[in-house]
């Protein structure tokens, strides 16, 4: 298994919110993580960075391996105690009133992924049989489209498009999305933000998973595609191969 983050501030923001990384564990399970934060001043850099850095430690320092249960009762209890935490601070910190961040994560092994997410940064699955998308965004739009009200066209031009129904620390409590695959020998996962989502559709993400390039060329030319695009906002994505050996040790930006 190999993986890849890369993150990008974009063409047009001034700072880059996005924060992530890929991290394995000592018993050698993978963890990657996506977060883009929101908030005023700088206080989305602080949500997404107090998102991955609070998982990064805690999953460290996990000995055992998980089972596909207990990956799904980690993930569940972490982002319960990550959001206590973020709302906390935001209460405490002028600076930081009002921030808050989505997050997507994946804990993969070569036979599972149990995938958690909380706004509309989104998991994509590519195997032998189809491109799925795993996670469905948190967003107004996002509910439209469900009600029939609007088409997945319309989506892109809505002009609440940006209107996240759920985010990490902004209330005291929080429900995240978590649920395992079965992992195929030759699949490919992707995590991303909204900064890819609104610029390179699906079919055009499928394709990129098909090529047959190493992953961190196919990560960098949909970050370059994104850009030339308008790169309104910060642009980041992890790509996992599970066709690969596994790199001992961390990645990250």
């Amino acid at each position: 298994m190999n993986a890849r983050f890369i993150t990008d501030r974009g063409q047009v923001r001034p700072l880059n919110e996005d924060a992530g990384g890929i991290f394995y564990n000592q018993s050698g399970q993978l963890l990657a993580i996506i977060a883009d934060g929101m908030g005023g001043h700088q206080a989305g850099d602080v949500a997404s960075s107090m998102a991955v850095s609070n998982f990064k430690e805690r999953w460290m320092r996990e000995n055992d391996p998980f089972t596909p249960d207990e990956a799904e009762q980690w993930l569940t209890e972490m982002l319960q105690d990550v959001n206590e935490k973020m709302y906390a601070r935001s209460q405490d910190v002028k600076e930081c009133e009002g921030m808050g961040t989505t997050v997507v994560i994946v804990i993969m092994t070569n036979e599972f992924a149990t995938v958690a997410h909380i706004g509309d940064s989104r998991c994509y699955t590519l195997n032998s049989e189809r491109f799925t998308q795993v996670t469905e965004d948190h967003s107004l739009v996002n509910e439209l489209i469900r009600s029939g009200e609007i088409t997945k066209k319309e989506a892109h031009n809505h002009p609440r498009k940006n209107v996240i129904l759920k985010s990490l620390g902004t209330q005291s409590t929080v429900q995240a999305d978590v649920r395992t695959l079965t992992i195929e020998t030759h699949e490919r996962v992707l995590l991303c933000t909204d900064g890819v989502t609104d610029k390179i559709e699906d079919d055009e993400i499928e394709a990129f998973l098909k090529q047959t390039e190493s992953i961190e060329d196919i990560a960098q030319s949909m970050v370059q595609l994104a850009n030339e695009r308008g790169g309104e906002d910060n642009i980041s994505l992890i790509l996992i191969d599970n066709n690969e050996e596994a790199e001992e040790g961390e990645k990250t930006c």
